[in-house]
This record gives C-alpha cells, structure tokens and sequence, in this order.
C-alpha cells in the first residue's frame, strides 16, 4: 500500500507559477513510475506529466511542455511538479498517482488503468 499526499495547489493570476508536491509513504518510493494528472468540471481525467522509476525517462503532454517540469527526490519520497507560465485553461484538480512497474529505466506510465494508487486531489485555480 502507497499513500500519497499532495500540497500546493491555490489560486493564482494568469502567468504566475506554483509548485506541487506528493509525498509518498508507505512501499518502496523508488519502485513506483509516478505521474500527474489533472481533471477539470465536466472532463476527463488527464495525464499532464509522468516520470519513471529512475527519473530518467519524462513525459509532458503537449499542452504543458515549456512550462510544467516534474522532478522526483527519492531521498524525500517526494515527486515535484513546478507549474509557471500558468494560463486559465490549467484550472483543474490536480491528482498525484503511483505506478508499480519491473522497468527500472526510462519507461513511464500515463494511462489512468495503469496506475496503482492516487492521492486526493489538489485545486489549482488560475484567473485570467
């Protein structure tokens, strides 16, 4: 069992930045590819970043790239993903989720199936 708590979700004017963090407890951090995700009113739960076990391989979904970076710190048991250039249309709850995987690379996982546990979400809310 993975327990993951996430922190630093808020409100923020159009071009600022935040950054949220997941602390993990529970199993072996460092077995886990992590991702976040982010689901807003009325749509579907999306993968805007992933990073794989080793940190190694990272995926940005497109409309993120350039100004969201994922980062993870084993030592803390804590994956990071520092927004800036923050728009309106990234309003959403955010969700911390956990994947167990074999592959010790680069693979990252970004499909909502595939992940193992998720955190509660936190609101980030952008005004324009």
């Amino acid at each position: 069992q993975v327990q993951l708590v996430e922190s630093g979700g808020g409100l923020v004017q159009a071009g600022g930045s935040l950054r949220l963090s997941c602390a993990a407890s529970g199993r072996t951090f460092s077995n886990y590819a992590m991702g976040w995700f982010r689901q807003a009113p009325g749509k579907e739960r999306e993968c805007v970043v992933a990073i794989s076990q080793s940190g190694a391989g990272r995926y940005y979904a497109d409309s993120v790239k350039g100004r969201f970076t994922i980062s993870r710190d084993t030592a803390k048991n804590t994956v990071y993903l520092q927004m800036n250039s923050l728009k309106p249309e990234d309003t959403a709850v955010y969700y911390c989720a956990a994947a167990r995987t074999s592959n010790s690379g680069s693979y990252y996982v970004t499909q909502v199936a595939e992940y193992d546990y998720w955190g509660q979400g936190t609101q980030v809310t952008v005004s324009s």
